[in-house]
């Protein structure tokens, strides 16, 4: 493994994409997919890929005990703590700034921890040959994979050079990024041939990803002023907290990659899921009929329901659904929500639990 290659996870998600499973104190990332939790198989993957002292993880500092316990082996000085979420850019920033004080020719790979990638073997042969890419050009590579439908719930790249314009494991600059077009609008991505799905994992030089945050996104930049003397030393905290309390949310995406000329995509063919809603996450659920019903419970019986997601925490609970199609059932421990499986409907109703007298329950 090469000593100048470093993978930062980036860990802020909150606690509002599969309510009630996941709550404030419990985000998306600390969820169990297939038997470990979705940070888990992320700091897993990047294991495969660079030191492991050059494994860094970005979380909010209120998961600290919950990050630790997840992976005791990760080095005390690669969990960068964020004050509180201020989106990806700031994150970004941190962990380029932190990596560029220990090693001024760092080639980092930067990845959500929201994941499910079962072709380990393909993503690293990917995520190498991008790493070795980046070394020698100063660019920042986004990687793309290959759509297998028309999905409106991911974002996709549009590649210079028209239809057939990329082959696979051959960078490419980017011409657009949409991000969750309509579903119309996603068939004629796909159909047109020109189109990449944004798997929101980064490839860049240390260097030249702050010489474009510096140049696009200011507003947050300009909050690490000094951070050569802070990061690092027991200054750090009050430093991180007080950038922060002045930085702008953005997106790394909306701040540079939808601005910067530098912006180029790795086309890649492995397996990948952005687990972002119970639709996608239930696709890594067992069927228990033939009418698309999914569960996470050994003790399920459905009658004349169809395409149903039903997630319980007690294995020892009996859970029946009857008449039903098209619905989300989770019993967690205190709350009982039955909704249509519908995104919009389910955002709407974790919506109205912003009032203060839904505290307890988030």
């Amino acid at each position: 493994m090469d000593r100048h290659q470093y993978c930062v996870i980036l860990a802020g998600g909150g606690g509002s994409h599969f309510w009630p499973v996941t709550r404030e104190r419990k985000p998306k990332q600390f969820v169990i997919v297939e038997g470990k939790s979705l940070l888990r198989a992320a700091y897993e993957r990047c294991s495969g890929l660079v030191p492991q002292e050059n494994i860094l993880i970005v979380t909010p500092e209120k998961y600290r005990e919950r990050v630790v316990n997840i992976i005791p082996e990760l080095l005390p000085e690669n969990l960068l703590l964020e004050p509180y979420a201020r989106k990806t850019g700031p994150c970004v920033a941190y962990a380029t700034y932190t990596i560029l004080r220990r090693d001024p020719d760092a080639v980092m790979t930067v990845a959500p921890c929201d994941h499910i990638i079962r072709d380990i073997e393909a993503y690293n042969r990917t995520v190498t040959a991008a790493m070795a890419y980046a070394a020698q050009n100063d660019v920042l590579i986004t990687l793309g994979v290959l759509p297998t439908r028309p999905d409106p719930g991911y974002g996709y790249i549009q590649v210079q050079g028209g239809k057939g314009g990329f082959v696979s494991g051959k960078p490419i600059p980017v011409k657009t990024f949409t991000e969750k077009p309509s579903a119309d609008l996603a068939k004629v991505f796909v159909k047109s041939g020109e189109f990449l799905w944004n798997s929101g994992v980064f490839v860049w030089k240390a260097s030249t990803i702050r010489s474009e945050m510096e140049e696009y996104m200011p507003g947050v930049t300009c909050q690490f002023e000094g951070w050569q003397e802070h990061l690092g030393t027991p200054s750090e905290p009050s430093f991180i907290a007080k950038a922060y309390s002045g930085c702008d949310k953005i997106s790394i995406d909306y701040g540079v990659m939808e601005k910067t000329s530098r912006a180029w995509v790795y086309p890649a063919a492995f397996d990948w899921g952005d687990i972002d809603s119970w639709s996608t996450l239930a696709e890594y659920y067992p069927a228990i009929d033939a009418w698309g019903n999914v569960t996470n419970m050994p003790n399920a019986v459905t009658e004349q329901s169809k395409g149903n997601i039903i997630v319980g925490q007690d294995p020892s609970k009996l859970l029946v659904v009857s008449g039903l199609e098209d619905f989300v059932i989770i019993d967690d421990r205190d709350v009982l929500l039955i909704c249509p499986k519908d995104d919009a409907r389910y955002a709407s109703l974790v919506r109205r639990l912003s009032d203060p007298k839904y505290d307890s329950y988030k």
